[in-house]
């Protein structure tokens, strides 16, 4: 009735015209290569498979390049018009698909309803390391450092004092060049992917986001950025210059939902073509602040630079680097060259 598996990292059980892959124990950018290739590889070669499930009884750690494999294959699976199902999902995989709502996209059954290829060893390993493992990954130190959050809790409500200051005068100047709302939100995608509206002092006028498409995007890649944006305000080009758009944000730092310092904030479309090593950049928390912005975020031309630049940050990450980045964010806030992400 089944076959013997087929694949050495990620083992493949058929089950007539259902497979089953199994997933490693760990699912971090490394494996989520091999288990985004394998899928690809048995949607490809079976012209009669009806269902994919995707075992993950021995996984305790799942990453948001992990994450970005398991969206991946259920996307390329839906074209194809094949079932994708998750089974045998530990605490750990769960309580990321619970963070990012995907708990709500996936088709989860549980392992009673699937004839699992496992052996009965393997169940008791997963279930001595799942009392082990905390349920939320520690993705890169930043996440799980009290005293970078320390730092953003006391920035961040010095940040709001700061925004109060300002907002009168901004408001009555957004009104009185363009009337309407007086703060812009946008869904961005946070830590491991999670959405979250992003708070902005309204630099646009009121139907940006639908005159978007008659925009021409002058950078490569997964971003979009045009230099002379027709869409902007006259107030709002003076309020992105001086980056006192991004005032609102220091809310967002408050609730968590960013750092002080930290990844650009992507937008859910941007997400959406990511390839799965790009999904690393979810790793961290987004910033306010970060490698993009004191290395000239005006200038910055393709989605390549962009993953350079969090990448380096994650790799570079200290408390004393993230003081260090505040510190000549601070130098260079005014600079006229200094544009707007």
């Amino acid at each position: 009735m089944s076959s013997q598996p087929t694949e050495t990292n990620f083992p493949v059980t058929h089950l007539e015209n259902t497979a089953i892959v199994q997933v490693s124990v760990r699912l971090s950018v490394v494996e989520a290569v091999g288990f985004k290739q394998t899928c690809q590889n048995l949607l490809q070669a079976n012209s009669h498979l009806q269902k994919v499930i995707i075992d993950f009884q021995n996984t305790i750690f799942m990453d948001s390049s992990g994450l970005g494999a398991v969206v991946n294959n259920f996307k390329n699976a839906q074209e194809k018009g094949i079932a994708f199902t998750l089974c045998n999902v530990t605490p750990q995989v769960m309580a990321v698909l619970n963070l990012t709502g995907l708990d709500q996209v996936f088709s989860i059954e549980s392992s009673q309803n699937i004839e699992s290829a496992a052996s009965e060893n393997q169940v008791e390993n997963r279930k001595v390391a799942t009392r082990k493992t905390d349920p939320l990954p520690e993705t890169h130190p930043s996440v799980a450092s009290w005293m970078k959050r320390l730092i953003d809790i006391v920035g961040s409500l010095v940040g709001l004092v700061i925004t109060a200051f300002f907002f009168f005068p901004i408001a009555i100047a957004i009104q009185i060049n363009d009337p309407g709302p007086i703060f812009f939100k946008q869904i961005r995608c946070g830590w491991m992917g999670k959405r979250f509206y992003i708070w902005k002092f309204r630099s646009m006028c009121v139907d940006a986001e639908a005159k978007k498409a008659q925009v021409k995007n002058q950078v490569e890649g997964a971003f979009f950025k045009n230099e002379n944006d027709p869409r902007i305000t006259r107030v709002g080009r003076f309020l992105r210059r001086t980056s006192l758009d991004e005032l609102p944000q220091f809310w967002n730092v408050l609730k968590g939902e960013m750092s002080l310092v930290g990844t650009r904030p992507p937008t859910p479309d941007e997400v959406e073509i990511y390839e799965v090593p790009e999904w690393q950049r979810l790793d961290v928390k987004p910033g306010m602040t970060g490698e993009w912005q004191v290395n000239g975020r005006s200038t910055v031309r393709s989605f390549e630079d962009v993953i350079s630049l969090d990448l380096q940050y994650q790799k570079n990450w200290t408390l004393f680097y993230d003081l260090k980045l505040i510190l000549k964010t601070i130098l260079i806030l005014f600079h006229r060259d200094s544009g707007a992400v």
